[in-house]
């Protein structure tokens, strides 16, 4: 925490070393974070109770529960210079037993991650760091409020967007143009913005950023059967690794730094 304490800010209230990549989409305030959130804690508990019923949600003793939850807790403190309101969220972090090579975290922080893709992928820790910063950046950024935003602004017009913008049943907005976000599809744009921000986060939480070129080259092989659900907007492996290594110069400082302090505590 002092580390994220001590940093310098851009005008964008972001850390002013490591990445850039502007301040959140002004979509996003079309809709109220609140209700976001609120709406991501329940479908969040709705799938953790399907998963209980089928005996597939891993208990907190489980290996890799314990594994992603000690990434996390590295992780997670670094969250609030991105975004202010990380400092109210609580964050859970759950382990669904099925084969599916997916991760998510939804609004608020609630992050959950399929056995598949620990088992078939056989990450490192470095790995599933960039994962899981990938998927909080999304969360921190505001991706779902802002997909939420859009699809107000475009399909309910000037009359529907005065409710939006707090006139009117947010709720009922909500629940039409967003509800099932843990099946929310984001674009190329979003998740390029993500694997940037994500990589910061894993670095500075000491994670060598460099395993996000392995890992993409893991997905790419993955990928070779059947495309994986994971990947069904993301940009091409080829061109995410390329961007990747074009900004390891600007985040590789600040996994050093991190791993310094490390040895000097």
């Amino acid at each position: 925490m002092l580390l994220c304490m001590s940093m310098a800010f851009s005008a964008h209230g972001q850390p002013a070393d490591g990445v850039n990549v502007g301040g959140n989409s002004a979509f996003s305030k079309l809709v109220p974070a609140a209700e976001v959130e609120q709406g991501a804690a329940q479908q969040y508990a709705q799938m953790l109770n399907q998963a209980r019923a089928k005996n597939a949600l891993a208990g907190p003793d489980h290996p890799q529960v314990r594994r992603l939850r000690a990434i996390a807790s590295k992780i997670i403190p670094f969250a609030n210079v991105w975004n202010e309101r990380a400092k109210g969220w609580k964050w859970e972090v759950n382990l669904i037993e099925a084969n599916q090579i997916n991760a998510f975290c939804m609004p608020g922080g609630k992050i959950a991650f399929y056995s598949g893709i620990l088992s078939q992928l056989k990450l490192t820790d470095d790995e599933v760091a960039m994962i899981m910063g990938h998927e909080i950046a999304h969360a921190l950024r505001e991706h779902a409020r802002e997909r939420m935003g859009k699809n107000a602004a475009t399909g309910l017009g000037a009359n529907l967007l005065s409710q939006v913008l707090g006139f009117g049943d947010i709720g009922q907005t909500v629940t039409q143009y967003g509800a099932q976000l843990l099946t929310l599809k984001f674009g190329r744009e979003d998740e390029s913005e993500a694997d940037l921000v994500g990589m910061e986060l894993a670095a500075r939480a000491g994670f060598n950023p460099r395993a996000g070129v392995s890992l993409w080259q893991k997905m790419a092989a993955a990928n070779k059967g059947a495309p994986l659900e994971w990947l069904s907007t993301h940009p091409s492996g080829n061109s995410r690794i390329a961007q990747i290594e074009a900004n390891l110069p600007k985040v590789m400082p600040l996994y050093e730094r991190a791993k310094a302090g490390k040895k000097g505590g």
